[in-house]
Formats: structure tokens, sequence, C-alpha cells
């Protein structure tokens, strides 16, 4: 493979994450201690708030009434699309049952969990559209009980744009937390009472390894790391329309990777000369924080064929993938690692992360390689069942007690034999040869 490396990156997500892990292991085991009053004690000191935790549904008006119209119509729109794609995912998973042998009945339920928890950050930003992107998608998958958390903004309560996104897409329970005491609140069922089955949704690296430390406890949806995007391109690409894609996303923060693959080292080095300057016309937080990732994280590669290319991006899994290149159609059969996929210069990703309907919390950090993003499926169980006749029980008795006891497990044979022995107690089994140690 012949490739070229124009840009490389000095740092990876991953060295950034030792510090996290130490504290967020010393906050969870602190409130799983000590429960609400740390809570409030890590809100008071972090994010400066002695509020109420609970937002009550006055408050909730209260807070949202300046909302403007035109923001209320934003959010309505796309909290529709969100939902609506996401009863789309949920249609194509039914409930079936099928008879596997005579009298051998098996088959599937598909139902939500009960409890889900909805983090949306608000450090550097005001994260309307995390809001409801994760509530809009738990409730169309028919999640009892919603809880959402966000942290205060900028010294005050929750950003009422977030808050209106809650409210707007369905959330039963607002809660204004951030950080791991957030997660940590909603894992445990603090304040509620309702511990959550699975909790999900964006947030920095406290956030992520908090996620990541109270897996198994609760469900989670991705192992997140900071927001990635990978540009595909060629000759045919506008570098223009490329080094705004990979700038919109380098906004996300310091560590946010930024990468460009190309069989076009014209169009790659065009690009680089683009995206300082782009860089230079932001607003001061963007600057600072677009201007980092990409010195420190962004990544210009040239390769020979597009074959490689997509080799390249399969390696990389990208959380965000875009290609503005010919034959849109070969890259979407040849591409296997992404968290989602943009095809054509028509759309990018700032469309996915807002409005268009598929969600924006993904995998990260190489995740794309064995997971897809956040999905009404991760708030769906898929149980199966079974049902047979005492007929069925002559062939499935028999194997089941045979290869029990070539497992060694003497107890499970049982349960078959003493079956076959209640419901034809005149006949006679193959029921292998019984454990003697």
């Amino acid at each position: 493979m012949t490739t070229q490396y124009l840009k490389k990156a000095a740092k990876t997500p991953e060295t950034e994450t030792a510090t996290a892990q130490k504290v967020v292991h010393e906050m969870l085991a602190d409130i799983e201690a000590r429960g609400e009053t740390a809570v409030r004690e890590y809100a008071a000191k972090l994010d400066k708030w002695q509020g109420d935790i609970i937002i009550t549904p006055a408050q909730i008006e209260a807070a949202i009434k300046d909302v403007p119209a035109s923001v209320r119509a934003d959010i309505d729109f796309a909290v529709k699309q969100v939902y609506d794609f996401a009863v789309a995912q949920r249609n194509s998973i039914n409930n079936f049952s099928t008879e596997l042998h005579a009298g051998v009945t098996a088959g599937q339920r598909v139902v939500p969990v009960n409890v889900v928890g909805c983090y949306a950050p608000a450090g550097r930003y005001a994260h309307v559209a995390s809001a409801y992107m994760t509530v809009a998608t738990a409730k169309a998958a028919g999640v009892k009980h919603i809880i959402a958390c966000s942290s205060p903004y900028r010294g005050g309560g929750m950003h009422p744009y977030v808050l209106y996104a809650f409210k707007a897409a369905g959330a039963d329970t607002i809660m204004t937390l951030g950080g791991v005491q957030a997660i940590a609140t909603m894992a445990y069922g603090l304040f509620t009472g309702k511990p959550a089955d699975v909790v999900v949704g964006p947030g920095n690296k406290f956030v992520a390894e908090a996620k990541r430390a109270l897996f198994g406890k609760v469900g989670i949806d991705v192992f997140a790391g900071p927001s990635e995007v990978a540009v595909i391109a060629d000759e045919t690409a506008d570098p223009k329309i490329v080094a705004s894609d990979l700038v919109g996303q380098a906004e996300h923060g310091h560590e946010s990777p930024a990468w460009l693959f190309t069989t076009s080292e014209s169009l790659a080095k065009e690009v680089m000369t683009l995206v300082p300057k782009l860089i230079d016309t932001l607003p001061p937080t963007a600057k600072d924080a677009a201007g980092c990732a990409w010195r420190d994280y962004g990544e210009v590669i040239v390769a020979s064929t597009r074959e490689e290319i997509a080799a390249i991006s399969d390696k990389y899994a990208s959380e965000h993938l875009e290609v503005q290149a010919k034959d849109l159609d070969w890259w979407l059969e040849n591409l296997t690692c992404y968290g989602s996929l943009f095809l054509g210069e028509e759309t990018t990703v700032a469309f996915g992360d807002k409005t268009s309907g598929t969600n924006h919390v993904l995998p990260t950090k190489g995740a794309a390689k064995y997971s897809g993003g956040l999905s009404v499926h991760k708030f769906m169980k898929t149980l199966t069942w079974q049902r047979m006749t005492r007929e069925a029980n002559k062939e499935i008795g028999m194997v089941t007690a045979r290869i029990s006891r070539i497992e060694g497990m003497e107890a499970h044979a049982r349960t078959a034999n003493d079956r076959l022995a209640k419901y034809f107690p005149k006949e006679k089994f193959d029921l292998g040869e019984p454990v003697k140690l």
C-alpha cells in the first residue's frame, strides 16, 4: 500500500485518560457510599450549583417561557426527525415464533427497558441536539421512564434551550446535574428512586470514564471519546468544503481528531492551507478548540487508490465519515467501519449532528469496528421464550440428557430423566451413562 502522511497527529485520545480514570473512580466510590449528600457537594464544588436537583413542572415552564418561538419550532422539527427515524428502526425488529421441531415452539419478544438515563453536556457549548437525540430515541422505543440530566450553564440553571429540548422530546424527570455526579445519580437511582437500566449521551472524558466504570451495573450506549471526523475526498472534491467540514468538527474540543484521506495530493495540500485560515475566522471559544485539535490530532493521508483509502478509513473507524468522491455507491458498498456515513458533498456531519434524523451519539476511538451508534435498539431487549408438548420431550429430553452427561453435568441430565419418566412411564430411552465423579 502506497500511503503518505502529509500531516501526522502528535497525540492520541488515549494519552489523556489516566487522570480521568483516577478522578472518576474516587468520585463513584464516594457517591455510592454517601449518596445524594455527595452528589449535592460535587454539584456545588464543580458546577457552583446549590439549587434544586429535580426541576418541577412549574420550574420548567418558568425557565422556558422566554424561549423564542423560532427556537421552539426548530427544536420541534429536529425532535420529529429523530423520533421518526427511531420509530422506523423500531419497526425493523419484530416479535416472532417458529416451530423448530415437532412440538417445540420458540420465539422472541422485543420489549423496551424500564428506565433510561439521558445526559446532555453543557460546558463549552449548550448541547441542545444531544438532549433530543437521546430522549426522543428512548421515547420511540417505548421506555416507561426517561430521566434527563444536564449541567448548570455558565453559573445559572440548566440552559433553557436544553431544558426545552428535553421536555419536547418527552423526558419524564429532568435534573440539573452535570458530569460524573449526573451519570452516577442516574445509575444509582438517586433523587428519583429509579435506577437507570441504560445510561446514554455524550460528554467529556470524565463522563465517558464514568460510563465505562459503571458498565455492567447499567447498560451504556458506547465507550465514547472525543468527537472525530474523517473526510474521504478525491480530485473531484471542493477543497473549501472539505476544509470547512474538518474545522466544523474540530471545534468540538481540544482533543477532537480531524482526518483527511485522499487520492489527490494537490487537494490535500490546498486543504492544509485552508484549514488554519478557517480556524482563524472562528469566534474565540471555537478557535481555541479547533486550533488545538487540528494542531495535535489532525492528520492528512494521501494514497494511490480508492481501495487503499477504504482500507485506511476502516482502520481508523471514524465516528463520523464523509465521502466527497466519485461513485458514492461504491463507497457505500465497500466501507465497513464508521459510526455514521455521510455520502456526497450535499450532506455533512452537522446535518446528522443536529437535524437530519440519524443519531449523533456514535462510537469513537476505533469502536466503530465492532459497534454502531445509539439507536432505538439500545433501549430494546430481545427476549427469547419456548413452549413444548409432552411428545416433544422424547427426542429433546434424550439428547439433552446425553449431552449433559458427556459434559459431566448429572443434575442437568436428571431434569430430562424426570420428565421422561413422568410423561412416558412405560417407555425406555437412551439417556447416556450417568456421571460417576
